[in-house]
């Protein structure tokens, strides 16, 4: 068995490609992917949710439009449709015709490159417990003889939950765009591992409280080397980032 991911025992590298290479190609397909790693990326971060027959794919947005020559709301649509829609012509002439990624194909991309994965669980609204749970138990039926497990992470709770119950021995974290009154308490509640804040949440103080409570600290998304360094100073352990090409993970 795999060792399990916790404080005493976390796997992951310091840096991670924001949905796969931030801005250089477009986000959420594999040929972010691969160009992330041509940068020297080794982890990665991607959200996923679910088409209406229940297949994880990745994209951000509830809705089409911004990245995809489709319409409406994408887990509206079964897989077959979304498919075939255009996922790069959005980004640049470069990558027309790049498809939705299956959550799998990304999945085995990472698992035979030795890659390490962030998966955002991204429910459409409604579905936040089955994505969860649909999620989650695909991720352990990829990864089951994998070394190092995948990080689920979400800024919702129920969809954290749903992880939790249906596979356990998953790492999780919580992601936080504010700091609310039980911040701490609410990612105990669920068992995770880690916070994943927006990283202006972090500071001497607030880094401390995390790690006197036994999780660790990563932030999205940094964009700029004074706040890398900064998050760097402060002692955190994952900085999600879009400038692939900016900052060197080999250094």
């Amino acid at each position: 068995m795999p060792e399990p991911v916790n404080a005493d025992h976390w796997p992951y590298p310091r840096w991670v490609a924001h949905r796969g290479a931030g801005k250089l190609a477009p986000e959420n397909t594999l040929a972010a992917f691969e160009l992330g790693a041509r940068h020297g990326y080794r982890m990665f971060e991607c959200d996923v949710k679910l088409s209406a027959d229940d297949r994880p794919f990745l994209l951000h947005d509830a809705t089409l439009e911004r990245t995809s020559s489709g319409q409406g709301v994408a887990g509206a649509l079964p897989w077959d449709v979304l498919a075939r829609l255009d996922a790069g012509s959005w980004h640049s002439p470069a990558f027309a015709g790049e498809p939705l990624a299956a959550f799998e194909r990304i999945a085995r991309y990472c698992l035979d490159h030795a890659y390490f994965l962030n998966i955002e669980i991204k429910p459409t609204p409604g579905l936040e417990s089955h994505t969860g749970t649909v999620v989650a138990n695909e991720a352990a039926r990829l990864w089951q003889n994998a070394a190092v497990p995948p990080l689920l992470t979400s800024f919702d709770p129920l969809a954290l939950q749903a992880a939790r119950a249906a596979q356990p021995d998953l790492p999780r974290g919580l992601l936080l765009d504010a700091l609310g009154e039980h911040w701490l308490e609410t990612a105990q509640a669920l068992g995770c591992v880690a916070l994943v804040c927006n990283y202006r949440l972090w500071n001497a103080d607030t880094v401390a409280q995390a790690k006197k409570a036994g999780f660790k600290t990563l932030s999205y998304t940094v964009n700029d080397e004074a706040s890398a360094q900064r998050l760097i100073a402060l002692g955190t352990d994952g900085i999600i980032t879009d400038r692939v090409d900016a900052f060197r993970p080999d250094l």
